[in-house]
Formats: C-alpha cells, structure tokens, sequence
C-alpha cells in the first residue's frame, strides 16, 4: 500500500521481536500505514515501531526559581530547533494485464515525521525512513514557515538522513548534539516531535537502558541504542531526544509493542548522538557511510559467554575466514564478547577492509582466526 512497505523489510534478526518501523512514526501515519520491518529469531515476538515524539510521563523539579519548570523551560529553549517533515513517497503499480495493454496506474503516498536543525544553514537531521524514497520533503518550523528541502544523504544502516532548506528570511535555532557515551540509567530526557501529527508535543522521561540493539531500515542492526520510557509514537521519528541541557543526545527511532498495538508502550529507542555526529559531515557532502561487515547472524551462547554462529553467509568475510555454524565468537581483537550485542558494538567500531583475530569456541577448543572485514551490504539477507 505504500512504498515504504514494498522496500523495506527483509532482514531477519537475533533478537526476540518484530520491527515495525514507523514511517508512521516517521509519519506515514498520514497514509495510516505502520510498517513490520521484519521478525527476528526467538521466542515471543515483541514489535518495534519507528516513532516520532513524547507525552509528558514525568515531572521534573523546579529549578528556575520563578515558579515555572525545568520541563517548561526546556521546551521553551529547545521547540523552536525542531521541525516537523512532511514527505511524498511516490511509485507504480503494474497495470492489469490487458489485451489492449495499459499504463501502470500512478500511487502516492505520504510520510509525516520530526527532526531538528543543527545549523543556521537549515541543516536538519531526521531518521532515514521518514524521508527514503521521497519524490518531494517539506519542513514545517515552529513559527509556520513551510520550506521545500533537499535531501543530502541517507545512511540506511543507521537510519540516519541530513536534509537542508532555505534558511534565506528566518531566524534559525539549531540544537547542539551532546555526548551521548556519557549517559546513565536514570538521567532525565525529553522528546520533541510530532506524533500523530500532533507536532512540537513534548514528553519526558528517563533513559531505561543503554547499549542496547535495534533494527535499521536496510536490515541489519544499530548498536548503542539508547532505551527511553518518554512517550514516543508514529510521527516521532527523527525528532529529538534530549537531555537536560537541552542537548540532543539522540534521535527518536523505534517503539517495541506486544503487536497488539502500534503506539508508545513506555519502551522507545533512539540511535546514540555520538554516531550521528561521527557521520553527519559526510551525509552533508552526500556521501556514502560505509560500515564494516563480518557476515554472520548469531545468537547469544547460552553454556559461556559469547555469540553463538547461527548462520554464516555464503563468500562472505567470515566465511573466508573458516567461521563455521555453532562456532562461538569470545573475543574480537582485544574486545570481550559476551553476546551478540557486543559483536554487533564491536564490528561497528571497526573499518571495511581491517583485519581482526576473532577467538573462537569449536568443539570445546579455542581457536584463533584472521578475519578481513568487508563492507557492509545496502541490504541483509538471513544473515549479517
């Protein structure tokens, strides 16, 4: 039904649950479609859905001193950085076969999501899948402005997009990105977007959990995803997640549901400030990101600590490397691993084309093996 659905779910996971990334939340919304990215190995199957903003779900203490709240002095300084995008997805469906033959029949579909500006040049960031595949992008400001912008680079690995408008006769309030390695369970966050269209609604939280692993739109995973329990929903995504400062310490991304609903369940992901800010300059520059590949999906071992093999791809790195089903990864370079959120963390700190030694688990043996990570694919297969 939308262009989103026909494009995007095709990797399977290592985690329990089902990604519905929310074009909706990205804004897709408007169509009311909400898509399920894909399913992933295990047991009950959670859902995450791709969101976009916040209700408020916690008080934070006066510290102003003038009667008003750190919550509303917060969103007073920040709103007016975030912007509210509205994209056209368009495409084609295939004519009815016809002995008179025909023209494919023309579709169109819209996408509403967040994001926020981080220049005085209209340089917003948003999530990848609020804007992929858009024939048209516009953004809407706090003040009313409406501007046409272009899309500068797309990074479906990490669902990360750099758009630009015209900033010529406004007055521009971009948001500084903060450190988002510094994080602790507990600290205080905020989310500003626009879900269900609702745009500039604010909603805080805490951060629930830190380093965890979440689906990217081209099917493989992002690592160091930050938990929140600020409410986020369809229209969310991209937007904001801020710290008390004011600063962004991520971008609002996925929702997990119990598949019964596809809204905040107290359980959202963002994707970490840190890797925004390591790729940003080069999705300005439109180009492409590249991320090291070993070309393994794997479970997390459960008789010692490790990620269990489950499935090597066919010619891939780590098929030339002599990996083999069942083997368990321990260590990669001087990395620990304990699971395969940690492999995921690990091969995401590394470059295509850097060989590492994997420590390895076979038959109750250790084994050491030299492995050159490759590139990472546009898409996953069953495994990566």
């Amino acid at each position: 039904m939308n262009a989103e659905q026909n494009s995007r779910r095709r990797g399977a996971f290592r985690r329990a649950g089902t990604i519905v990334t929310a074009w909706l939340a990205g804004g897709l919304l408007v169509v009311g479609v909400l898509l399920a990215t894909g399913s992933l190995s295990g047991g009950s199957t959670p859902e995450v859905t791709t969101v976009k903003q916040a209700a408020a779900t916690a008080t934070v203490a006066d510290t102003s001193g003038g009667g008003g709240t750190a919550a509303e002095a917060l969103y007073e300084s920040t709103s007016p950085g975030v912007v509210e995008i509205k994209s056209v997805i368009s495409g084609s469906t295939e004519a009815q076969a016809s002995p008179f033959g025909g023209q494919p029949e023309q579709s169109e579909s819209s996408a509403t999501g967040s994001g926020f500006l981080v220049d005085e040049e209209g340089t917003v960031v948003t999530a990848a899948h609020v804007v992929d595949e858009a024939s048209s992008v516009k953004v809407i400001l706090q003040d009313g402005t409406v501007r046409s912008a272009e899309v500068l680079g797309i990074d479906d690995a990490t669902d990360i997009a750099v758009i630009r408008f015209d900033p010529e006769g406004i007055e521009l309030h971009p948001l500084e990105l903060g450190d988002s390695s510094a994080l602790k369970v507990g600290a205080s966050v905020a989310a500003i977007g626009a879900p269900f269209e609702y745009a500039w609604s604010f909603s805080t939280g805490i951060v629930s959990g830190l380093d965890r692993t979440i689906q990217a739109p081209n099917g493989f995973t992002v690592s160091h995803a930050i938990q929140t329990d600020a409410a986020v929903n369809p229209g969310n995504s991209g937007g904001p997640l801020l710290d008390a400062d004011g600063d962004v310490i991520g971008v609002v991304d996925q929702i997990a549901t119990d598949g019964s609903a596809d809204q905040s369940s107290g359980v959202g992901f963002a994707v970490p400030s840190n890797l925004v800010a390591s790729e940003l300059s080069q999705l300005e520059a439109g180009e492409t990101v590249e991320h090291a590949y070993l070309g393994v999906s794997t479970g997390t071992a459960t008789e010692t600590a490790g990620a269990q093999v489950a499935e090597v791809v066919q010619g891939s790195p780590a098929a030339e490397a002599g990996l083999r089903q069942g083997d368990v990864i321990t260590a990669l370079g001087e990395e620990k691993i304990a699971s395969t959120e940690d492999l995921v963390a690990a091969i995401a700190a590394r470059e295509p084309g850097e060989t590492v030694t994997l420590e390895v688990e076979r038959n109750g043996r250790s084994t050491a093996l030299k492995v050159t990570l490759g590139p990472q694919p546009a898409e996953s297969g069953q495994a990566g």
